[in-house]
């Protein structure tokens, strides 16, 4: 994993702080908000390292993820003062098959942090992976260093595109791939409507597009088979606005903060919702 940026106590007076939310004093927001905010890891990791003593307010360690403050002052990660959040920050990886989607696997595969080691720009911040892409699925992965926009964006309610590309064997037909518009059911688990599309045939390959607003745990692989197709080839080309273009198998380049601020306009302004459009 890439190195972490050096920790740094704010000089600033700290201000008052509250442990539990109340009716007559609402301010601040919860711990776990704050450090993802501050891009130490996800909200969920941090409820984790809550429950495991590494997170302390004022040399005092912390029990419950419920904490509120107002800021970050006196916050400290295995012992380390936590630094103000940077401005938030996105990257797009070019993710090959072959590494696991976390930043450290029991089974000691290669994890996507083997590979960003080399391919992130100098000076590139800790980061964090927005949503998953499975071991054998390739493609567009963003990272950020921003924990609330990584929560945004994978939100379901968000409803932010994810296009993919599935080579897959079998036979299927248009007309099936545009009854996923009104949704399907699995398993018991509905998937919400899916934009598809069939791209090519050779023999019995096909490619198949499809984009998708929840990004449910291995949803296109799930409902490729659904319709009997067996997926041998599944990439990912865009997440939002950003594709995957002809950035190089396993290299990584900054988004621009034009591109940034424009799409989190299109987040706030909700543009990116299916019924917007």
């Amino acid at each position: 994993m890439p190195a972490k940026p050096p920790f740094k106590t704010p000089a600033a007076k700290a201000a008052p702080r509250l442990h539990a939310r109340s009716p007559d004093r609402p301010e601040g927001d919860r711990i776990a908000k704050l450090l993802a905010r501050a891009g130490i890891a996800s909200r969920r990791e941090i409820e984790r390292m809550i429950a495991e003593g590494r997170i302390a307010l004022d040399g005092k360690v912390l029990e419950t993820p419920a904490t509120i403050l107002t800021d970050l002052k006196g916050v400290t990660v295995d012992g380390k003062p936590v630094a103000a959040p940077e401005p938030a920050q996105l990257y797009a990886f070019h993710k090959p098959t072959g590494l696991i989607t976390a930043e450290r696997d029991p089974a000691g595969r290669p994890t996507i942090y083997t590979a960003l080691r080399n391919a992130l720009p100098k000076g590139a911040p800790r980061l964090m992976p927005i949503g998953r892409l499975d071991l054998n699925t390739e493609g567009l992965l963003l990272l950020t260093n921003d924990g609330e926009l990584k929560r945004r964006m994978e939100l379901p309610a968000s409803q932010v595109p994810r296009t993919y590309r599935a080579r897959a064997f079998g036979e299927v037909t248009q007309g099936q791939l545009e009854d996923l518009m009104d949704g399907v059911e699995i398993d018991g688990v509905r998937y919400g409507p899916i934009d598809a599309n069939l791209e090519r045939s050779s023999g019995r390959n096909l490619w198949v597009e499809m984009t998708i607003t929840e990004g449910k745990n291995r949803e296109v692989r799930r409902v490729l088979e659904h319709l009997g197709l067996k997926v041998n080839r599944l990439i990912r080309t865009a997440y939002g606005p950003f594709e995957l273009g002809d950035l190089p198998r396993g290299q990584a380049v900054a988004i621009s903060k034009q591109a940034l601020t424009r799409f989190l306009g299109q987040l706030d302004r909700g543009e990116l919702r299916r019924d917007a459009r």
